[in-house]
């Protein structure tokens, strides 16, 4: 997935950040000065064969019995080997939101839903993404749900 042709295509404003090579969400965030609570993270759940893409704040964690509550199935972590299957064309850890364009269900946090902007890798560790949120959520159509760990 191309994701600024993507959203060119779709008639969707965004920005392109360039920046250093960072691996963490967030490093990333600290890099571009921008809060862990509106940098989406995106971690890749697997249960059986079906995979799901959960989106949250990279400041939190993935609570899983939360997260395997809102999907319904037992959910583990999926390991590297499978995301470079189901994401060929990103690198390890920069997969962007966009789950429906890989065939995965995706899930939102409902803290992250609330912004007016998001941020995100554009499928490399030196660019990212920042658009408004509810331009993100017309076009992924996500489930939205709690999913992250209390802190």
């Amino acid at each position: 997935m191309d994701v600024e042709s993507y959203l060119k295509e779709k008639g969707v404003q965004f920005e392109v950040i360039p920046h250093e090579q960072a691996f963490t969400a967030q490093e990333v965030a600290a890099a571009e000065h921008v809060t862990g609570h509106k940098f989406a993270k995106t971690v890749i759940a697997k249960a059986g064969g079906d995979a799901y893409m959960l989106v949250l704040p990279a400041s939190h964690h993935v609570d899983f019995q939360k997260a395997s509550d809102l999907v319904g199935e037992e959910l583990e972590m999926a390991r590297e080997e499978e995301m470079k299957e189901i994401f060929p064309d990103c690198e390890i850890g920069a997969e962007p939101p966009f789950g429906s364009e890989y065939g995965l269900p995706t899930y939102v946090d409902e803290s992250l839903s609330t912004r007016d902007e998001v941020v995100f890798r554009a499928g490399t560790h030196q660019r990212t993404i920042k658009m408004k949120y509810a331009d993100y959520a017309e076009l992924e159509d996500p489930a939205i749900g709690d999913f992250i760990i209390d802190e």
